[in-house]
């Protein structure tokens, strides 16, 4: 018996079927209770905990907390199982060279084990982790986009100018194969300014006539930038109607005026899950896909459950990896807060307000928490002719910690410094510095043109 290829490892019906998409996943979230939901849940997680008791890396994780697998039955108990988070994984693959011990090919029978798709991250803080989908989980993961992409009104007929990078990173790979597989657009795989530069990105956007842009915040910002002094104009020459992406300092209003009125979505996921939560145009927070990810909110310094409304570390569980790598409580580090409330559109899950900034580079100053990535977005209240380009420069002088906030503005207006650090001052609890810069004086800094995410945090108290 040969193992079976991708396409005859991957029921395309079931998945249809499991994870609804278009008007068949409104119907089905509007109309099943939170009972309903967390009893298909907790039939998931079931599935996926006794694959994950096969796998040597939950074995040895879970064993030196003294767990075994009769102490957790089900979803009720998850709390019971240690978090993990991306240096646990990289503890793996250096024991076990060259794709760790979490990937589970042992608990598939010869003759029937999956193929697996092997991703990395960027590496640009050190090794590459490995990244492993299977047939079944990398088809779900492409799915799951694709219901928010359609949810949030894309089509077969559009032209989607695509900015995630392609190389190991998954970024490119995943969300070219979700417009391909699931959604039907044609594509322009054009990635960030190091695979295509800027210039002729917006000169592919005007000759194939992209109708939606999909990416980075930070970058797609900066294309429209670049289309301006190319003397190509957003919204006539470039009629995007919709961009869909992760949102870095650009408020929806400015990301939809740089590029001439589109419509602005967000969403969030990481590359080991695929898409978590995303953004409908109710425009009421980010659903959590609940059906595929049971998301925890925990204390970024305690590890306990959180209050709705709290800041907290995006924990998850993905229930649809039952074939490569299962993921049962990963810590991403990225804080979110739940949003209060009935939804809008009638649907069951759970919403996120978005993604605040990351716990694993959170700068505490003067018994403040502040997260460098969220810094953007407070910038863009105060300060008009604010370009998106900002970084956070830590120092330590003596025994006290300074933040020193360099932001771009066109045209700065005088006394614009001073009102911009009152203005985080009241919205931090905490003084910080600013120092204003014109438009492109950052980028070395940055690195907007080469990196899928822009530099936010210069950390130089290792230094002094």
């Amino acid at each position: 018996m040969t193992d079976p290829t991708y396409f005859q490892a991957v029921d395309h019906e079931r998945i249809i079927r499991d994870y609804p998409a278009g008007q068949a996943f409104l119907d089905r979230f509007r109309t099943i209770s939170r009972d309903e939901l967390q009893a298909l849940q907790d039939r998931r997680f079931r599935d996926l905990l006794a694959f994950a008791w096969q796998v040597p890396f939950y074995r040895r994780l879970w064993g030196a907390r003294g767990i075994e697998p009769g102490d957790v039955r089900g979803l009720d108990d998850i709390g019971k199982l240690p978090a993990f988070s991306k240096s646990d994984l990289m503890q793996s693959v250096e024991a076990y060279p060259p794709i760790g011990d979490f990937h589970g090919l042992e608990a598939h029978p010869p003759g029937n084990r999956p193929q697996i798709i092997l991703q990395t991250t960027s590496g640009t803080t050190g090794r590459p982790q490995p990244l492993l989908f299977g047939p079944w989980s990398r088809e779900v993961q492409n799915r799951l986009l694709a219901r928010l992409y359609l949810a949030q009104g894309m089509t077969r007929d559009d032209v989607v100018h695509s900015v995630y990078g392609f190389g190991m990173v998954n970024g490119g790979h995943y969300v070219r194969e979700t417009i391909l597989h699931w959604v039907g657009g044609r594509m322009l795989t054009a990635g960030h300014g190091a695979e295509t530069r800027s210039v002729n990105q917006v000169h592919l956007m005007h000759d194939f006539g992209a109708t939606a842009l999909v990416g980075f915040g930070d970058y797609m910002k900066r294309l429209s930038e670049v289309a301006r002094a190319e003397g190509i104009v957003p919204g006539q020459d470039i009629r995007l109607r919709l961009i869909s992406g992760h949102l870095g300092a650009e408020s929806h209003d400015t990301m939809s005026a740089a590029w001439g009125g589109a419509e602005v979505f967000d969403w969030y996921g990481v590359g080991d899950t695929g898409a978590i939560a995303g953004e409908l145009p109710d425009r009421a927070g980010l659903y959590i896909q609940e059906d595929a990810h049971v998301l925890e909110l925990l204390d970024v310094e305690t590890g306990r459950p959180v209050a709705p409304g709290e800041p907290g570390d995006m924990v998850c569980t993905c229930l649809f990896k039952t074939d490569v790598f299962p993921i049962i409580r990963f810590n991403t580090h990225d804080v979110s807060r739940e949003m209060t409330g009935d939804s809008p559109s009638g649907l069951v899950f759970r919403r996120l307000q978005g993604h605040l900034g990351r716990s694993d580079n959170m700068v505490k100053l003067r018994g403040i928490n502040l997260y460098p990535t969220g810094i953007g977005a407070l910038i863009e209240e105060r300060a008009s002719g604010f370009t998106g380009e900002y970084i956070c420069r830590v120092t330590r002088d003596g025994g006290r910690e300074e933040m020193t906030v360099l932001a771009e503005v066109t045209a700065p207006a005088a006394g614009l410094d001073r009102a911009l650090a009152e203005h985080l001052r009241t919205r931090l609890g905490v003084e910080v510095g600013i120092e204003l810069a014109a438009p492109g004086d950052l980028a070395a800094l940055t690195e907007i043109e080469t990196r899928q995410k822009p530099i936010r945090l210069l950390d130089l108290r290792k230094d002094t």
